[in-house]
């Protein structure tokens, strides 16, 4: 006899979602029966009400949820929005602040400039803007955007500041370039104002990089009538600068191992690390 094979049913299976469509299909016909009409009553009301009103709370909660994301959604674009502008504000403002500042510096340097030239009235003078320099940090050689034909000529003076800078070394038809007295090769024959006693005011790029001073030298004395913070002038013996231009300050005094002169350092009337702006003066130093 031949086995009987059973056949095993195969089950009815509905998928997931068509199964929460029919679902909700139904919860919502009953909501539509028990709320828009009058077909049920008494315990099958409340049975169906017993199984919607949960539901209805879920698609409220949901809802109110929903709702609420959208307006925090809403809300967040609104101040997002409003921070793109304010930063936008503030980046003008600053780029304006910057220019005011630039502005306010350049009017001081000129201010600065204005008082220079009338302190030096006397002279005939042109102003030059820096437009190359030999190094970034100390301004002891560097060429001005003025030559020979705004009469600019070789050992015309150039101050800055409160006083001397330099001497024009050679020109251009259209630009010069000028040593300051800070360089090494620099010498400068001045005077103390207070006492008329002469000295040399010798450049010194090390010293006034590292301490802000510069070397003078050959300081006749004897009498100690020289103090610090005394003015330094250029003198009428110089042969390159015009006499009665400041040059600096007295800063330090050394008597010389011959006891016969002194030596020291002072302080240059003028920033080599910050200039930008110059006068040079063109009247010459007239000698022989």
């Amino acid at each position: 006899m031949s086995p009987i094979v059973k056949r095993k049913r195969k089950k009815f299976h509905i998928p997931d979602k068509y199964l929460l469509m029919i679902l909700s299909g139904l919860c919502i016909l009953l909501m539509l029966f028990t709320f828009r009409t009058n077909l049920f009553d008494g315990p099958l009301k409340s049975a169906v009400g017993f199984a919607v009103v949960p539901f209805q709370k879920g698609i409220a909660q949901v809802g109110g949820y929903l709702s609420q994301r959208s307006r925090e959604l809403a809300r967040l674009r609104d101040v997002l929005a409003q921070n793109q502008a304010l930063q936008e504000q503030v980046d003008a403002l600053t780029i304006e602040n910057n220019q005011l500042m630039q502005d306010q510096y350049e009017l001081n340097n000129l201010r600065t400039l204005y008082e220079l030239d009338q302190a030096y009235a006397s002279y005939e003078k042109t102003g030059a803007r820096i437009i190359a320099s030999d190094t970034e940090n100390w301004f002891y050689s560097f060429t001005i955007d003025k030559g020979e034909k705004d009469g600019i000529c070789v050992d015309c003076n150039v101050i800055a500041g409160s006083g001397l800078v330099g001497r024009v070394v050679s020109v251009g038809p259209n630009f010069a370039k000028v040593q300051s007295i800070i360089s090494d090769t620099s010498n400068v024959s001045a005077t103390v104002l207070a006492t008329s006693e002469n000295l040399i005011v010798e450049g010194d790029l090390q010293s006034v990089s590292s301490q802000g001073v510069i070397r003078f030298s050959q300081l006749s004395d004897q009498e100690d009538r020289v103090t610090i913070g005394d003015k330094v002038v250029t003198s009428s013996i110089s042969d390159k600068y015009l006499p009665g231009i400041l040059v600096g300050y007295i800063s330090a005094i050394n008597t010389s191992s011959d006891n016969l002169t002194k030596s020291g350092y002072l302080t240059p009337a003028v920033d080599f690390s910050h200039l930008e702006e110059v006068l040079v003066i063109k009247q010459l130093k007239q000698t022989g």
